[in-house]
């Protein structure tokens, strides 16, 4: 595929403001593109060369020099370049106006991915000259179209605003010949967390090859969440199975089963993803970033307790005092995520996993099997030792033993428990009651936290008015329509410093007009695409016209009274991982019942 056509339909994709429309945009350029070109296609369009989760491929090129790059592909001083640049506020925009009525040198859609990766792999002496030339090259043989969305990859500044469930949808109707196909995509995309990998089986293997996708070590699997209850005894009622059965001589009678569940402590720490792969060992977060480098302790007793060649386990790793070995609160084990003086803070902090699941091991997949069979197998495979420990847990189907579990894990200083049906599959990147949490939050009163995705800003006044940015607006996810949905304005919770930090991150992903994804009647002063998300606590959640967030028939939606942020931006979660609609309106519920009480 021609890259001057992938840059039209890029161009397309930015115009629009309908979630529908990029789909029939995202359809009708999978159907043109070649079986090798969707993989770099789908990387390029959500500004990456590669998944979220592999590390090592960054452009790495600042303003100062694409705009030398820019220079000499367009024969021009770097003081024209800036000149230009001070007057469009892009240097997309300037590129594709220095180098206007240029046709071009014919370049593909391989061409550019692999010069870009080129340009990401050049290290060592002399690397910044050799990537400038390298960039130099492209852009002069590159067409005004095709340089502006160039110079948008390299800054990071390709704002199409495209979601993962779209692209989906899309492949699902151009590749595979119908929407009804998508979840047959969303599964094998479940299990390998490589949307790029996807399209490529898709568009090679078509139907046949997705049904056959298979979990691989070193592929994160998107992780199984929990759904939420307010009270022990809601988690039995959960558990019931209602069958209906003829009995002889008369019509179908009610079976009513309570199915067996286990009881387990929730832990408040960092969930782990465990890949290991001979003496290979990978970690990966919630959000499936790779955090292999931060747990140096934890990759040492992968390799001395885990008794497998290949295996992919899960657990919750939460920092101890040595001494008496009494588990640290949220705020010690969160130091131990970082990427500098590691060795040190693992000293400080020292970590122990404790280990709940098992996805697979040598050679067999076990998301399919049951919790039973899976806990039962990984604790055949977790010899003894001080740092890896199996994760609490007691089988009960009596709502009397779950309440004194989860009163005594908060008297442990627990966040409460979480509860699995015993019979249940490892159900990968869902969330469904199969795996029930109750934390003391929910008890007795809507004291939660929500996690919103900030979806724009309005400028603000007063005091605020020279930060040029006074309120967010922030929405919650719906994966029904994958869209996000607006709940609340926020204004209170950042200090000074931070509304600096958030509004020059905001501006980086800031668009000229409503994103596709977003669903909104308020028009902040900027609009941003969902990227970033926040902790939020309010006093309560109210029925209210001005936002759209389970908006019924009339209009009239759901909203957070007094809401503030706790904390900064959520940097380990994604824009999908924010609160869906259907949690604000089950924390609705719950509020109406504790006033009743």
């Amino acid at each position: 595929m021609r890259f001057q056509d992938l840059a039209a339909f890029f161009e397309r994709l930015e115009a629009t403001s309908k979630r529908l429309e990029m789909f029939d945009i995202l359809a009708d350029l999978f159907r043109q593109a070649a079986p090798d070109d969707i993989k770099p296609i789908i990387y390029m369009s959500q500004g990456r060369l590669q998944p979220a989760f592999q590390e090592g491929l960054e452009i790495g090129m600042s303003d100062k020099l694409l705009t030398r790059a820019l220079a000499g592909a367009a024969q021009q001083s770097p003081e024209d370049v800036l000149a230009r640049f001070k007057d469009t506020g892009d240097l997309g925009t300037t590129a594709e106006a220095l180098l206007a009525g240029r046709a071009g040198e014919g370049l593909t859609v391989g061409k550019v991915y692999q010069e870009f990766k080129s340009i990401s792999n050049t290290a060592g002496e002399g690397s910044v000259e050799k990537k400038l030339c390298n960039l130099t090259d492209l852009l002069a043989a590159s067409s005004p179209r095709e340089a502006k969305y160039i110079a948008r990859f390299v800054m990071g500044r390709l704002r199409l605003g495209v979601g993962d469930a779209t692209v989906l949808e899309a492949l699902a109707l151009a590749k595979l010949g119908g929407r009804e196909f998508k979840p047959e995509l969303e599964r094998a995309y479940n299990l390998c967390s490589d949307l790029g990998l996807v399209g490529e089986t898709a568009g090679k293997g078509g139907i046949d090859a997705i049904r056959t996708f298979a979990v691989q070590v070193g592929y994160p699997i998107r992780m199984s969440l929990c759904e939420r209850v307010a009270e022990p005894e809601q988690i039995i009622d959960r558990m019931k199975l209602v069958e209906r059965v003829k009995v002889k001589g008369s019509k179908q009678q009610k079976i009513e089963t309570i199915r067996p569940c286990a009881v387990e402590p929730k832990l408040d720490g960092i969930r782990c993803q465990i890949h290991k792969h001979g003496e290979q060992v990978d970690i990966f977060s919630r959000n499936l970033e790779r955090t292999t480098a931060m747990f140096p302790d934890i990759v040492e007793a992968v390799t001395r307790q885990v008794q497998a060649r290949d295996i992919i386990f899960e657990g919750e790793a939460l920092a101890f005092d040595e001494g008496t070995g009494e588990l640290l609160p949220f705020q010690a084990t969160i130091q131990r995520k970082r990427k500098h003086e590691v060795a040190d803070y693992a000293k400080d902090f020292p970590l122990k996993l404790f280990v709940f699941d098992l996805l697979y091991v040598d050679g067999e997949d076990y998301t399919p099997r049951t919790y039973r069979d899976r806990r039962a197998e990984l604790l055949r495979r977790i010899a003894p030792g001080s740092i890896i420990e199996p994760n609490e847990s007691e089988e009960t189907r009596d709502p009397a033993r779950v309440r004194q579990i989860f009163e005594a894990a908060v008297a442990r200083g627990l966040e409460g428990i979480v509860a699995k049906r015993m019979d249940s599959l490892y159900t990968a990147g869902a969330r469904n009651f199969d795996w029930i949490k109750l934390k003391r939050n929910y008890k007795g009163e809507l004291s939660d936290t929500v996690d919103l995705c900030v979806v724009g800003y309005f400028r603000g006044g007063g005091k605020r008015a020279r930060f040029g940015i006074g309120t967010v607006l922030a929405a919650v996810f719906d994966p029904a329509t994958d869209t996000f949905k607006t709940v609340s304005k926020v204004g209170t919770g950042f200090s000074d410093e931070e509304w600096v930090q958030l509004r020059e991150r905001l501006d980086r992903v800031a668009v000229a007009h409503k994103p596709a994804r977003v669903d909104s009647r308020m028009e902040p002063d900027v609009w941003v695409q969902p990227t970033y998300v926040i902790t939020v606590a309010a006093d309560e959640i109210t029925r209210s016209p001005m936002h759209t967030c389970g908006a019924d028939e009339q209009g009239v939606g759901y909203a957070l009274r007094f809401p503030r942020v706790q904390g900064f931006l959520r940097e380990d979660k994604n824009p999908e991982d924010a609160n869906t609609v259907r949690d604000i309106i089950e924390l609705y519920e719950l509020q109406k019942r504790v006033k009743l009480e």
